[in-house]
């Protein structure tokens, strides 16, 4: 992993994205037909997996998110759609569950690679390669790609194209004004206990990736909760850690967690409120997006 290349893979974010949309126009590389969906990934790919399982039972399918490396995982069925995801292909335990089914679709971003070679079929990420060894756009675009499944199996009205235009203009938002907001932001969530980060359930993906940008590059303490459990199992940590979070609103109970924040002194920075981007208020976009704001910020501590 290079702290460069890693920049310029986020810089290239938007310009990849409107060339997924243009791909997202052409056809949807998806087939439907399936009542059933099982996901199976790791670190990322298991993060996104997770929103985009919680969409589809939302929408009335039967749709789970399994760890790879799960020692029993779901047994094959006719109407089960298998769905395993690696943006390099070369994911271990993603590999090694293949072995339990037979009928599999590859979600990767590496044609040539091992999983690849094993599934029925493969749809590819589209992100371009990652030369700063971490995943950034492909978090990104495996989201987009599960929102194509979703709209293939649920009918979906929504224009998916015009959606991940949208997310490559706030994207290129973020990253323009960036010497506006990020060395202020730096500055807010450096503190001695690491940093935290708070999301809703729909979008709890944003909150874990973004704790992992923070441990895979700079190498620093953090961690991930769900805005309504934040009350529940993380407050605790606001009594006696100089507690640094970054807060993804949209809960109902986001109040509820700052509350206590405000009583404690904790430094939050909410993204999507503090921290404004274009088109913000849309949940679709702040999901394809907000997961930026921490990846700039890794990769300047990572820098220094």
């Amino acid at each position: 992993m290079h702290p460069d290349l890693f920049l310029a893979d986020l810089e290239a974010k938007p310009r990849a994205l409107k060339a997924l949309a243009a791909g997202l126009e052409r056809g949807n590389p998806w087939r439907g037909g399936f009542r059933r969906v099982l996901f199976l990934g790791m670190g990322s790919s298991r993060y996104a997996a997770g929103v985009a399982a919680r969409r589809l039972r939302a929408l009335g399918v039967d749709a789970h998110a399994e760890y790879a490396s799960a020692a029993r995982p779901l047994p094959p069925a006719d109407d089960l759609l298998v769905v395993a995801i690696s943006a390099t292909g070369g994911s271990r335990e993603t590999l090694d569950v293949l072995a339990h089914y037979d009928d599999v679709v590859a979600l990767t971003n590496n044609p040539g690679s091992a999983i690849a070679g094993a599934a029925r079929e493969v749809v590819l990420m589209e992100a371009g390669e990652e030369r700063g060894g971490v995943a950034c756009r492909t978090f990104q675009h495996t989201l987009v790609q599960l929102m194509a499944l979703e709209e293939r199996l649920t009918g979906g009205g929504r224009d998916l194209p015009a959606l991940v235009r949208k997310a490559a203009e706030a994207a290129s938002d973020l990253l323009e004004r960036r010497d506006e907001w990020l060395p202020k932001t730096c500055e807010l969530l450096d503190g001695p206990h690491g940093v935290y980060t708070i999301a809703p359930a729909e979008r709890l993906s944003s909150a874990q990736q973004s704790a992992l940008m923070f441990r895979e590059g700079p190498r620093r303490p953090a961690d991930a909760c769900e805005s309504g459990d934040w009350s529940h199992v993380d407050v605790y940590l606001t009594k006696t850690l100089d507690y640094r979070a970054i807060l993804f609103p949209g809960s109902a109970y986001d109040e509820q967690a700052m509350e206590w924040v405000r009583q404690r002194g904790s430094t939050v920075l909410t993204v999507g409120r503090d921290l404004r981007y274009r088109h913000d208020d849309d949940p679709d976009v702040a999901l394809l997006t907000e997961t930026l704001v921490a990846e700039l910020v890794a990769a300047t501590w990572w820098n220094q």
